[in-house]
């Protein structure tokens, strides 16, 4: 196996959770040359990644027909596709590519017509953290995927870091603690609500702490007149970094504080201190979700839930997390 295609193309937090795996076919094949394929958008984090060699773009391959799309691939010369994200244009294709090995899970029926290593195993069942769920895809190449957690971490390779602009460096206070609270998802996640987090900064406003608000420019306008109610020593930096200069900034940083979303994610992969704040429902829940690093943190309700299932983008244990307990947490970060 010296050409292999890692399959994702989802969101940011997914891509990150996804990307330990190259670290570990590298460690087993220091000569395997390794695609992802994901997102347009999601770029700028596999870059991250020392141990990729070239980003297969999705969005090209998705304005494709069926015949181009098996010439799209087949064209990487592949020898092999870990299908992580499954879909069905990318299995059939793979196939149509005459790519010799083709991995994938046994829960999707198109698998068992386009893959010739079937894993079984169950995602919506298991007590196993997403990133550990992904890894058990190797073993279609004969590779160890017990892995404990904490040792995940090993394997993002995150070295190939953007530079920082001289305009976003001088936001850095080396005297204080740099916190990146971001308090918004893009609804890929739980909030925990704006309320909290307002009552959080203002608690974290009496100590030596340095605070910073990210977000997209869409949501820049919706946390428009919240941020008039913060302290005016807050650096609102909504809608001001695209993603690699996100990256960037994250790397610079003592620490984040948000739902599970991609810049939570990333920071924890950089080795930054990444505190999740999380509800307690299946399959949304830190068991399977929390940040992976070595100064990774969750909080959650202590409670075994499954009544605001239906309530789409907030529920009440999650808003039921005391700020003043996350405040605890984020005051013991060291520099």
């Amino acid at each position: 196996m010296k050409r292999i295609i890692i399959s994702r193309t989802d969101a940011i937090g997914d891509v990150v959770l996804t990307l330990p795996l190259a670290g570990i076919i590298k460690k087993q094949f220091p000569d395997a040359y390794l695609f992802f394929f994901g997102k347009t958008y999601t770029k700028p984090v596999v870059q991250l990644s020392q141990h990729i060699d070239e980003f297969i773009n999705y969005d090209d391959f998705n304005n494709l027909n069926k015949k181009e799309q098996a010439a799209f691939l087949r064209k990487t010369n592949a020898d092999t596709i870990i299908h992580v994200f499954p879909r069905s244009s990318i299995a059939h294709a793979a196939k149509n590519a005459k790519i010799k090995i083709r991995i994938g899970t046994s829960h999707r029926l198109y698998h068992w017509f386009t893959c010739n290593k079937l894993l079984h195993f169950s995602r919506k069942k298991s007590d196993l953290h997403e990133a550990q769920l992904n890894i058990k895809l190797l073993k279609g190449l004969n590779i160890n995927t017990e892995l404990p957690l904490k040792e995940i971490a090993d394997y993002f390779g995150f070295s190939r870091i953007p530079a920082v602009a001289d305009n976003i460096k001088k936001f850095i206070d080396p005297d204080k603690l740099n916190v990146v609270i971001h308090p918004r998802s893009h609804g890929s996640a739980r909030e925990w609500g704006l309320a909290n987090f307002k009552a959080l900064i203002h608690l974290l406003n009496n100590h030596p702490v340095n605070i910073f608000i990210t977000g997209s420019a869409t949501e820049k306008e919706e946390l428009k007149e919240w941020m008039t109610t913060l302290p005016p020593q807050i650096n609102d930096l909504t809608g001001k970094l695209n993603l690699q200069e996100l990256i960037g900034f994250l790397s610079i940083c003592d620490g984040i504080v948000a739902g599970s979303t991609g810049p939570l994610h990333i920071a924890s992969a950089l080795g930054k201190h990444s505190l999740g704040i999380f509800p307690p429902i299946r399959p949304m829940h830190p068991g399977r979700w929390a940040p992976v690093g070595n100064k990774s943190q969750y909080i959650t309700f202590p409670k075994d839930c499954n009544d605001c299932r239906a309530v789409p983008s907030s529920c009440s244990c999650l808003i039921n997390i005391s700020p003043q307990s996350v405040a605890d947490l984020i005051l013991h970060w060291k520099k």
